[in-house]
């Protein structure tokens, strides 16, 4: 059923009616407030409890933002619990007073310690009881890894299985009942802890809804500073690969010029990267050209490494290549020195030296990082049997011009589980869409909400236009209910099907849009 509610709409309403039968709205504030001294949870201290009403905006735990919005009234819990003697996670459970008996955890962003308000105010919104953590430390960097493996393990592994553990005994003691079904949701670190669910933790989720999923997690981040390195980094302004940023858009015009029609249509969208032969030659300056219109030798040179894929000793693929399309950010990956989050890697998790010089950075460092892989980040594993064997569902989303994480990675991960468990096709618990047009996580100029990461009340209510919803009808609807496509739309409103992996999207001429075929 394409609402809100998903296919379990009758037996929810059913469960609700009688659930709510004796639960007064007047009394919501009431059983919240008993939360403070009613709820003992093991290793958990209760920071505050309070009834928000909706449209208000709240105060929120640490330092990545001041207020958050509340769309619907609520229950809200705030919490840490010590997950060793020397790491400790805080987070905030938001319970709505109309709920349909589902938990939904969240994840984080880069190397951050950011509670998810946003997704909070989603998932309530959505009548899911949400729960959202801080990674086991605050604040956007990795400076709190040094010195503290045990936080290094909250971030790597642990804070997601916090949640879930912690979060269900708080949704129980609210509602005086267990939920009947478990999510997640999270993009890019968020998809790298979706993955580690499924691998560490198979029973904490019937669904994974985890997107442009920050998996390889070290190859990752050796192929970004080595992206830096190709333009001169960390001293890019005086190497004569160097691009400076106003020939960025130069260089994308060319390559939507070389690859945007190769789907058929010219619409400023490619709709597959890895069918574009980009050929950076074409920008080569004659000798009357300007400087600011075209590039030298060395600048193509930096290209083709740039669009080409990431080799290691032995001709071992370490990383798939910049997605062609994808749109160059000012102060990341060629702004002219290594991105701050790959410092704090290397800084805080790898080395333990917040003195090394990234001029002496090298392909020993992939071989070092790939040796500590700290905290078990890296995620690259295809042995999801458990996950699969006890019901789980997987849904996976990529944009086709990521410029943090490129989507042939996630193509790449299919593949390794399909090898991995001897699956021709994963359809039965593990399916993964390619979004033609989005950057990281969300935005570009395709057709780029789907329901991923909408704010409150901002949300679609169908499950055709929305993944999470999707997701919700295949684990509580079983294989009838599978999402063959999901429907996104663009910011001027027109929308288009994506595609399923391995299926590919065509243009039909005649029908003058995108369909899907095997």
């Amino acid at each position: 059923m394409d609402s809100i509610l998903g296919l379990g709409f009758l037996s929810n309403l059913l469960t609700s009616s009688l659930l709510f039968s004796s639960w007064i709205p007047g009394e919501h504030h009431t059983a919240c407030l008993a939360l403070k001294s009613g709820l003992n949870v093991e290793n958990t201290t209760i920071i505050d409890v309070s009834y928000v009403p909706a449209g208000s905006k709240v105060a929120t735990l640490g330092t990545c933002a001041e207020r958050a919005d509340v769309s619907v009234s609520l229950c809200r819990v705030q919490f840490f619990t010590n997950t060793t003697t020397t790491s400790v996670v805080h987070g905030e459970a938001w319970l709505p007073d109309e709920w349909y008996g589902r938990f939904l955890g969240l994840g984080n962003g880069g190397l951050g310690g950011c509670i998810d308000y946003g997704g909070l105010d989603y998932g309530s919104f959505l009548n899911f009881a949400t729960i959202g953590s801080n990674n086991g430390h605050d604040g956007w960097g990795g400076a709190a890894f040094l010195g503290h493996p045990e936080v290094l393990n909250d971030f790597a592994f642990r804070s997601i299985h916090v949640e879930a553990v912690v979060g269900k005994q708080i949704v129980e003691a609210y509602y005086g009942r267990p939920h009947s079904k478990s999510y997640y949701m999270g993009c890019s670190t968020g998809g790298r802890q979706g993955m580690q669910a499924a691998l560490k933790f198979p029973a904490d989720f019937d669904g994974i809804l985890a997107g442009a999923p920050a998996t390889d997690f070290n190859h990752l981040v050796h192929w970004t500073n080595m992206l830096a390195q190709h333009v001169g980094a960390p001293a890019s302004e005086s190497s004569p690969a160097f691009i400076p940023s106003g020939l960025w858009k130069t260089v994308e015009a060319e390559v939507m010029r070389q690859c945007d029609g190769i789907d058929g249509v010219l619409d400023g969208v490619i709709t597959e990267p890895d069918a574009c032969d980009f050929r950076p030659e074409a920008l080569l300056c004659h000798p009357e050209a300007a400087l600011d219109t075209c590039l030298t030798r060395a600048q193509v040179e930096a290209l083709r490494k740039i669009y080409s894929p990431l080799y290691g000793p032995g001709n071992q693929l370490l990383y798939p290549r910049f997605d062609p399309g994808a749109i160059y950010i000012p102060g990341d990956l060629f702004s002219g020195d290594i991105p701050q989050r790959s410092k704090d890697w290397l800084h805080y998790a790898v080395l333990n030296d917040t003195e090394f010089d990234f001029r002496e950075y090298g392909h020993e460092h992939a071989v070092l990082m790939d040796e500590i892989n700290p905290g078990g980040v890296a995620a690259f594993d295809g042995d999801l049997s458990a996950f699969r064997d006890r019901g789980g569902k997987f849904l996976t989303y990529h944009g086709r011009i990521d410029q943090l994480i490129p989507s042939g990675n996630s193509k790449r991960v299919y593949d390794l589980i399909s090898r991995s468990l001897d699956m021709p096709s994963l359809d039965v618990f593990y399916r993964l869409f390619l979004i033609p047009g989005m950057g990281h996580c969300l935005y570009g100029p395709g057709a780029a909400h789907f329901g991923q990461y909408e704010r409150g009340t901002n949300a679609v209510n169908a499950s055709s236009h929305n993944i999470l919803l999707a997701l919700v009808d295949w684990v509580e609807g079983g294989a009838a209910a599978a999402p063959d496509t999901i429907i996104g739309t663009a910011e001027d409103g027109a929308t288009r099907v994506h595609c399923r992996y391995p299926q590919r999207s065509v243009w039909d001429a005649v029908e003058g849009r995108f369909g899907c075929e095997a």
